[in-house]
């Protein structure tokens, strides 16, 4: 009788305990017929079947634990899906300079979101892999979520697909996105929930590299800040942040910088977004570039629609500027809260000595001053 009462007790207790706790399982799969094409001298069409044309495929696990008190701790571990090919996971930039891993990429790697966190009524201290403050207003300020054919040109820009053959990867990291979306070894204070609609965050992320009094010591050290307002239909919010890189070579390296503010209303009918970015980079020529998207968000029935026009132009130093326009149309067609069918057309204008290709699409070398037309075709399941 009483072997049956303590067992009834343990188990009454463990069922308290993990009451106050939770594991969730989460992803998306998205798969997309992209096909781009060109008209630039020796341009070449593709069409291939790739994923994330509106949500960015993934899987995850977090999980939350009341310590009481109004004090919780959580952690998110939320790594890419390649689900056209099977593949899982994606390199990740080693101590947020331009070399990756050479084991990454082989396997799931938690490289979208990496972070453990303690919150309560003060805010939140987050650590760990995640987006940099800046990423945030170029993704939630654009109709398209940077996803797809339509991502807008204020992030493609600085990201190394703009320039001209001479100019790709002006800003650093050197052609890809590294620190402009997201940060390792980072550590984040978030705002509160309860501050009347006012809400922000500040991050300081590490480069971990040896201090021997090297140029690059302070390589993928960063820091930034962002600080918004948001209340009913109205949302605004500004952003900055900046990353070292040491100068080792005329035109190598230079400490990257970028600001950004965007903003949207939703008038019912429709919702209106803008945004604006600047970026900068100090080497041996301060090089500049600058953006500006609108957009709007349409519910039709099940549906919405979804527009945008963003451009980007570049600062080369003497010469031209090369710079790009580009306009973009989508329709997400929800068949439940979980599923949906999408199709986007884009089409790109160079200027001035640009470059851009969308989906794919290929033009011989030194080829400028062309256009680019890409669509996207596809389907987005959640769990």
């Amino acid at each position: 009788m009483k072997k049956s009462l303590i067992a009834l007790a343990v188990m009454a207790a463990a069922g308290a305990a993990s009451a106050q706790s939770s594991v969730t399982l989460f992803g998306i799969v998205d798969a997309t017929i992209a096909h781009g094409r060109a008209n630039g001298a020796g341009d070449a069409s593709k069409t291939q079947l790739t994923n994330s044309g509106y949500n960015s495929s993934r899987i995850g696990f977090r999980g939350t634990e009341d310590l009481g008190g109004g004090m919780n701790a959580s952690f998110w571990l939320e790594g890419s899906l390649g689900n056209d090919s099977g593949v899982a996971g994606q390199a990740i930039p080693t101590g947020n300079q331009t070399a990756v891993n050479a084991a990454d990429g082989t396997g799931l790697v938690f490289n979208r979101r990496s972070t453990v966190s303690l919150a309560g009524n003060w805010g939140e201290v987050r650590i760990g892999r995640d987006y940099t403050p800046s990423f945030w207003n170029l993704t939630i300020f654009d109709p398209f979520g940077t996803n797809g054919v339509g991502t807008t040109m204020t992030l493609n820009g600085p990201a190394g697909g703009l320039a001209s053959p001479a100019a790709t990867g002006v800003f650093v990291p050197n052609g890809s996105r590294n620190v402009i979306v997201r940060a390792s070894n980072d550590i984040g204070y978030f705002l509160p929930a309860n501050l009347g609609g006012i809400y922000g965050q500040v991050n300081y992320w590490m480069g971990e590299n040896v201090s021997n009094g090297a140029v690059t010591e302070d390589d993928g050290k960063g820091y930034g800040l962002r600080l918004g307002y948001g209340s009913g239909p109205f949302n605004v919010a500004v952003a900055w942040a900046r990353t070292n890189y040491g100068i080792t070579a005329p035109g190598v390296g230079g400490d990257y910088t970028t600001w950004n503010i965007g903003g949207q209303w939703d008038f019912g009918m429709a919702k209106l977004m803008a945004q604006y970015a600047r970026d900068k980079k100090d080497s041996t020529t301060e090089i500049d570039g600058r953006g500006w998207l609108i957009g709007a968000l349409v519910p039709v029935g099940a549906g919405e629609i979804r527009a945008s026009y963003s451009t980007y132009k570049l600062d080369n130093g003497p010469g031209a500027d090369p710079r790009t326009a580009q306009i973009a149309l989508g329709y997400v067609h929800n068949l439940s809260k979980r599923t949906a069918l999408y199709a986007t057309v884009a089409h790109a204008r160079n200027k001035d000595g640009a470059s851009m290709t969308l989906n794919g699409a290929t033009v011989a070398a030194g080829s400028v001053n062309f256009r680019s037309t890409g669509y996207d075709l596809g389907i987005r399941h959640s769990f």
